[in-house]
């Protein structure tokens, strides 16, 4: 049996993107997961129904996660038998992220608690309940885990993602000119070699 590879994107980005990964994991089956769900809670059964059937007849699977992808896998996946992790500027602390947005939005917690919703000018919606579930459901993760993150990230600051990375166990890797979005010739060449250099870590 081969072992395969699932590719979970980020915001805005597509299931093509696997193709990066069939190089990097030539012993792989590798697919790009084009998910629909908007939140944790949508994430976990369409998540959970897409490994199982990807996972039969393989030996291993792993898993490479971009941002908000990574974050839904977390909450989806953290029991499944995932052989190893890479998080590419995985969203960590989402109750961190969302209070950011408030603040930069200028809405207090008072204010969305009332209005349920509220569109930001920056193009997000925030949202109470999504909010109130992220408090009531932290994050547990114990799949031994790569975390790739860039300095310039201008959505998590580095203590947040060093704490993360402390707190799961993560090998974590800092590209001193990686923004959030790895996406630079320079940015997608320093993944692949991150990639290439980690498929031996334990």
């Amino acid at each position: 049996m081969r072992d395969g590879l699932i590719y979970i994107h980020g915001k805005g980005g597509g299931a093509d993107e696997a193709e990066r990964y069939g190089p990097l994991f030539p012993e792989c089956d590798v697919v790009g997961m084009d998910y629909r769900a908007g939140a944790p809670w949508e994430a976990r059964e369409e998540f959970r129904r897409f490994f199982d059937s990807f996972r039969t007849g393989r030996e291993r699977v792993f898993l490479v996660a971009n941002s908000i992808g990574a974050f839904f896998a977390m909450r989806a996946l953290n029991d499944k038998p995932i052989e190893k992790a890479y998080f590419i500027s995985p969203v960590a602390d989402m109750e961190k992220l969302i209070a950011d947005m408030m603040a930069w939005a200028g809405v207090s917690e008072r204010e969305l608690a009332e209005r349920g919703e509220i569109k930001t000018a920056f193009g997000e919606t925030l949202s109470w309940e999504y909010l109130s579930w992220v408090r009531e459901h932290p994050v547990v993760w114990r799949v031994p885990t790569r975390i790739l993150y860039g300095a310039r990230d201008n959505l998590q600051s580095a203590e947040t993602i060093r704490a993360f990375a402390g707190r799961v166990g993560a090998e974590l890797t800092v590209m001193e000119d990686g923004e959030h979005w790895f996406h630079t010739a320079e940015q997608l060449a320093f993944l692949d070699r991150w990639i290439t250099a980690g498929r031996g870590f334990s």
